[in-house]
């Protein structure tokens, strides 16, 4: 297997694995719904309900080709209101993958899953840096794409759909969590907030 489809396969399993591991922390579901596991020599957590469990994993196995040509620049779980789709807090995973990496060249699988290892090494201490939820709010999977894949032309591109969250209108406020750097990928993960310039939604 070439260069990019070997990164791009280690990192889909690694992101099925971190979102779950988002949605876990930030308590959406009631800890009972989640079993641990040991991946990547790193406790994560498994969603026990085979629609959440089933989501996620056809979102993310759905980037595999996007990824592997290079097409797609941001993966975000993002937690919004029930009523109105205001978003809460987006955290978002800045993907780069070097699309030069010739096709017959090797990766050190090892090298790669150790540099991702320490993303899931980081998350569960990263509560301190996010905002509680309100109650009832949903989360999607949501992946923005340096091109627009052709709907139609395939199954995954017929996966997404465009969101209808709302979005900010100003910058948001943003803390980095952990980023990497290696010959075949980059990846940052940071978490994003609203400005305190956003207006705010009132109901009457």
């Amino acid at each position: 297997m070439d260069t990019r489809a070997e990164t791009a396969r280690i990192l889909v399993e690694f992101l099925e694995v971190a979102i779950t591991s988002i949605v876990f922390h930030k308590r959406v579901y009631p800890a009972g719904a989640f079993e641990r596991r040991r991946y990547m020599n790193a406790v994560v957590h498994r969603a026990k309900q085979p629609e959440l469990r089933d989501y996620i994993h056809s979102s993310v196995n759905a980037l595999f080709p996007f990824i592997q040509k290079g097409l797609v620049e941001r993966v975000l779980v993002i937690f919004f209101n029930k009523d109105d789709n205001v978003v809460n807090e987006r955290f978002v995973f800045k993907l780069g993958m070097n699309q030069s990496s010739s096709s017959g060249s090797k990766i050190e699988e090892a090298d790669l899953e150790f540099s991702l290892r320490s993303f899931l090494i980081k998350l569960p201490t990263s509560e301190n840096l996010t905002k509680p939820l309100p109650p009832d709010c949903r989360w999607e999977v949501t992946a923005y794409f340096r091109g627009l894949p052709e709907v139609g032309t395939s199954k995954e591109a017929d996966v997404w759909i465009p969101t209808d969250t709302k979005q900010w209108q100003h910058l948001p406020e943003v803390t980095p969590i952990k980023s990497m750097s290696s010959q075949p990928l980059s990846l940052q993960l940071f978490v994003e907030h609203p400005s305190p310039s956003e207006p705010k939604t009132c109901h009457v």
